[in-house]
């Protein structure tokens, strides 16, 4: 295993690993992932998503999928966004793609530093981990899965709206996606609840 990631917390326990991918951008659905890895599972690439290659992703995210003991991918609408906020859409996310695996697990690791008991999962059955996905393992797997899921999403929605530019920024408020907002204004994939600085209206708009 990397040095940077421990195998799990529980000696003896099923855990599962949860992380989201899409918590920042203007547009598109937020994924989130839930992995039960193997005990010993080895691979050398795998890290946060964030500090790996898309083509380490997609080498290690196939390695997750097929070796995972099991694994599950959720995507929360817009819609869904706009009515909960961001955070609790995520962990919704997480929690949904949990109650799929089989087997079921006994403990969860959440990255990040909110949750809330869910199903048979008490508060006692859950650590949220500040930075779990360049702690733990299954949670370093949820997020390839997330990240991976959702970049190839967003993808194909660029061949339906190319004009905002997903297939690069895959719905992040780069200059780009927020000059094509000015242009052509929402689709039907952008979050409404969130309204960066350079869109909001200001004494001069017309």
């Amino acid at each position: 295993m990397t040095p940077s990631l421990k195998n799990y917390m529980n000696e003896g326990l099923i855990e599962a690993g949860c992380d989201e991918a899409g918590r920042g951008p203007l547009a598109g659905p937020v994924f989130a992932a839930a992995v039960i890895l193997p005990r010993d599972f080895h691979h050398p690439l795998l890290d946060d998503s964030k500090k790996m290659t898309a083509a380490h992703r997609d080498e290690v995210r196939k390695v997750i999928e097929a070796e995972a003991c099991a694994w599950a991918v959720e995507a929360v609408s817009p819609e869904e966004i706009d009515e909960l906020n961001i955070l609790w859409a995520s962990v919704t996310g997480m929690q949904r793609a949990v109650l799929r695996l089989d087997p079921q697990p006994d403990y969860l690791l959440i990255d990040g530093n909110k949750f809330r008991p869910f199903g048979k999962f008490g508060r006692s059955d859950y650590s949220t981990v500040v930075k779990g996905d360049a702690t733990y393992a299954s949670i370093a797997a949820a997020s390839v899965l997330a990240k991976t899921w959702r970049d190839e999403y967003m993808k194909k929605l660029a061949v339906e709206y190319p004009q905002y530019g997903w297939d690069r920024n895959m719905g992040y408020p780069t200059p780009e996606h927020i000059a094509a907002i000015r242009k052509y204004g929402y689709s039907p994939h952008h979050r409404m609840s969130f309204h960066p600085k350079e869109l909001e209206p200001t004494l001069f708009d017309k």
